[in-house]
């Protein structure tokens, strides 16, 4: 289900993956946390052929793409630091107001 939501709205580990494994699961947020940049790696190594070789143009920008990497590598090193300093009930709490809020954005500014 993750990887099908990813692939089809481009979204997948924090918006998708690591709800479903809290709620199905009852796994820790932490573990959830984890568990899905671990699992992001295939999960795009396996979208990447179907957007860069599709028919017409390629949909990967490999320049744009090199900028969010380097972001994102900062980012999740930082975020994966704090991560263990933050208990249990206010990590679930913040993932909870940022799905919201991405909610009602997606709603109110489409």
């Amino acid at each position: 289900m993750g990887g099908l939501l990813g692939g089809l709205l481009g979204v997948g580990g924090g918006f998708v993956l690591v709800p479903l494994q809290v709620l199905w699961t009852g796994m820790p947020q932490r573990q959830a946390n984890a568990n899905s940049l671990v699992a992001i790696i295939p999960i795009a190594l396996a979208a990447l052929p179907i957007y860069y070789f599709r028919k017409g143009s390629p949909q990967v920008d490999f320049h744009a793409a090199l900028f969010l990497i380097i972001g994102s590598v900062v980012g999740v090193y930082l975020g994966a630091r704090l991560l263990s300093r933050i208990p249990e009930r206010p990590l679930r709490i913040a993932v909870a107001v940022v799905l919201g809020v991405v909610g009602v954005k997606e709603l109110v500014f489409p």
